[in-house]
C-alpha cells in the first residue's frame, strides 16, 4: 500500500505515522490536515514537508497543540507568522515573539501586544535594537524583567535596568547578563537583599564582586557568596520557545 492509501487507514496510529513522514506526498498530507484525530493533525503541523497552504489551515486549528506545533515547523514562513500575529491565541503570539528571525513589522506590532506575557517574551528573545529600545519604556514590570534577561541589550540599557525601581527587574538582570563595573559596585550595596543574593549566586558576577558580597551585612548573602561554586546551576537560562511541551487536553 502507498502512503496515500495509508492516509485513509481506519487506525489513527497509522494515519499519524503517515502524517509524520517527511517523504509523504502532498496528496497524503492534505486530507490529514482535516483528520478528526488531533494527534494526526498535530503530526502534520510538525512535518517540515507540509505545504504552506496546509500550515495556514492548521495554524487556525481548533486545537491549541496543533496551532502551537505550526510555530515550530521549519516551513513556517512570513505569511504564516502574519496570521500568528493576529491570532486571538496569546500563546501562539508568544511563540511568535520568541522567533529569532521575526520580521521588523511583526515585531513592532508585538511591542504593543495587549498581553504583557507576549511583550515579556519578545523582550527576552528579540534581536532587534529598535524593539529593545521601545520595550525599555514599557511600564509593565514583567516586560522590563524580560528585557533584563536579554543578552543583546546595550551597556547603557543595562545600566538603566540596574537602576530600575523594581527589585525583580534588578535581580533578573544580575543573574542573566554581565554588567559594567560601576553598575556592579552600585548593586553590591543595593537596598534589596533579594538583589544582593542574586548577585552572590550569579554565574556572571566576577569573583572580586563576589568577594565584596562575602562581607555583606546579611549573613545569608555573605554565606551564599562564600559558598558559591561555578557551574552549580544557580543562574537561570533564557527559555527556548516552548514548542513540544505537550499535555493532554485541547484548546
Amino acid at each position: 500500500m502507498t502512503l496515500i492509501d495509508l492516509a485513509s487507514d481506519p487506525s489513527a496510529v497509522v494515519r499519524k505515522a503517515v502524517a509524520a513522514r517527511t517523504d509523504a506526498p502532498a496528496q497524503a498530507l492534505r486530507p490529514l490536515t482535516r483528520d478528526h484525530d488531533r494527534h494526526v493533525r498535530e503530526a502534520v503541523a510538525r512535518n517540515p514537508s507540509t505545504s504552506v497552504a496546509n500550515l495556514l489551515l492548521l495554524v487556525k486549528d481548533a486545537d491549541r497543540w496543533v496551532r502551537w506545533a505550526v510555530a515550530g515547523n521549519p516551513a513556517c514562513n512570513e505569511s504564516i507568522r502574519r496570521v500568528m500575529a493576529e491570532a486571538p491565541d496569546k500563546e501562539l503570539r508568544g511563540l511568535l515573539a520568541e522567533t529569532r528571525e521575526l520580521e521588523p513589522e511583526l515585531a513592532a506590532r508585538l511591542v504593543d501586544d495587549v498581553s504583557p506575557e507576549v511583550r515579556e517574551r519578545l523582550g527576552t528573545h528579540t534581536h532587534d535594537p529598535g524593539v529593545i529600545t521601545a520595550l525599555m519604556a514599557d511600564r509593565t514590570v514583567r516586560v522590563r524583567k524580560g528585557l533584563a534577561r536579554n543578552p543583546r541589550t546595550t551597556a547603557a540599557q543595562r545600566s538603566a535596568l540596574a537602576q530600575d525601581p523594581v527589585v525583580d527587574v534588578r535581580a533578573a538582570l544580575v543573574l542573566a547578563v554581565e554588567l559594567d563595573e560601576a553598575d556592579l559596585r552600585r548593586l553590591v550595596d543595593d537596598r534589596s537583599v533579594q538583589v544582593r543574593m542574586a548577585m552572590a549566586t550569579s554565574e556572571v558576577v566576577p569573583p572580586h564582586i563576589r568577594r565584596m558580597l562575602a562581607r555583606d551585612p546579611d549573613e545569608m548573602v555573605a554565606g551564599a557568596a562564600r559558598d558559591f561554586r561555578p557551574g552549580s546551576g544557580n543562574a537561570p537560562v533564557v527559555r527556548a520557545p516552548r514548542i513540544g511541551h505537550r499535555a493532554s487536553g485541547t484548546g
